[in-house]
């Protein structure tokens, strides 16, 4: 999306407002997969706000009928804010597609997501939908996952300490998330989340790590989004939109 005067000034930007206007194209081009009818699951972040925002756009200027099951109730907020219908997954437990952002993209196109504290229900969606389409700008694209930064795993509170040993026996360094108040940060699910971190090697076998972490008593859910799932990536750059698929 946008033409040459677009990507010629995104040149000229610094890194972050570059990243932004790579995340707003490839958000655009994300939302003009969806379809008259369709039932979405909405992610949660700037790239997922930025899909809100042109689906809203297509509903007032094109009459697109569309409604979506949101990943958190800051999601839930702006969708409503925009004139989006909201359902619920009890009633829609198939969706026709998933569109969502990520923290990491590795060529294998296996994700880290989390960093907004939504991955839980963020990859209920994901397993629920017939499709996962991801948006990213460029400098989300690494060569290895946990190139930019920790795992999110959501615990439960009650289980904290003994995640935290578990994990450092696997290798592991966790760190709570804190809010800005101090206090561990609280999920929508009223839970916690640890950042931690994995030797590189344990990363490249992501699947087996995500494994051995979902045997933890106590670990509800880990940010490493791998097969089965199978995303379509949409990547955002300084020369376009680039499509990343099987």
């Amino acid at each position: 999306m946008g033409g040459p005067a677009t990507l010629h000034r995104a040149m000229k930007l610094d890194t972050g407002e570059a990243g932004a206007v790579q995340r707003l194209a490839a958000a655009e081009c994300a939302a003009a997969e969806v379809r008259d009818g369709m039932v979405l699951g909405f992610g949660t972040g700037r790239a997922a706000n930025h899909v809100l925002e042109a689906l809203a756009r297509r509903v007032r200027d094109e009459g697109l009928r569309v409604s979506g099951v949101p990943s958190s109730s800051r999601t839930a907020d702006a969708a409503r804010s925009l004139g989006l219908t909201l359902v619920e997954l009890d009633e829609h437990p198939r969706l026709d597609l998933t569109i969502d952002g990520a923290d990491e993209v590795d060529p294998r196109r296996r994700l880290i997501k989390g960093g907004g504290g939504a991955l839980m229900r963020e990859k209920v969606l994901a397993a629920a939908a017939e499709r996962l389409v991801i948006v990213v700008e460029a400098a989300k694209l690494v060569a290895l996952l946990g190139a930019a930064r920790g795992v999110p795993l959501e615990v439960l509170p009650f289980a904290l300490g003994a995640c935290e040993r578990h994990l450092r026996e696997l290798g592991g360094v966790p760190t709570l998330r804190r809010a800005g108040d101090g206090q561990p940060g609280v999920t929508d699910n009223g839970n916690w989340v640890l950042d931690c971190s994995f030797p590189a090697e344990d990363l490249e076998q992501a699947g087996s790590l995500d494994a051995r972490l979902h045997a933890i008593p106590g670990l509800l859910e880990t940010g490493l989004f791998v097969a089965p799932l199978d995303p379509i990536v949409y990547a955002g750059g300084p020369a376009g939109v680039r499509v990343l698929r099987a």
